[in-house]
């Protein structure tokens, strides 16, 4: 599903349609509806370059048994296993 948000819209915010997705990203994180690795990738940045974004706004990181086995998975998949 995507969802279309007019520049008229995003003029009248004076942002990018770059930095809604960053925005989303955070509060979504930030409420936590979102894994550290899906509100990175909504928001377009490697985890590195997010928790520094979020270390900015001084968002604390939570990071959950489920992120750890989604991580291990990962690292499985690029390990070829």
């Amino acid at each position: 599903m995507g969802l279309l948000i007019s520049d008229e819209i995003l003029q009248a915010a004076g942002i990018s349609e770059e930095e809604l997705a960053r925005e989303i990203a955070v509060l979504l994180f930030q409420q936590g509806r979102l894994t550290l690795a899906k509100a990175s990738k909504l928001a377009r940045m490697s985890r590195l370059q997010f928790q520094h974004l979020l270390a900015s706004r001084q968002i604390p990181v939570h990071y959950d048994v489920a992120e750890l086995e989604e991580d291990l998975r990962t690292l499985r998949e690029l390990a070829g296993e």
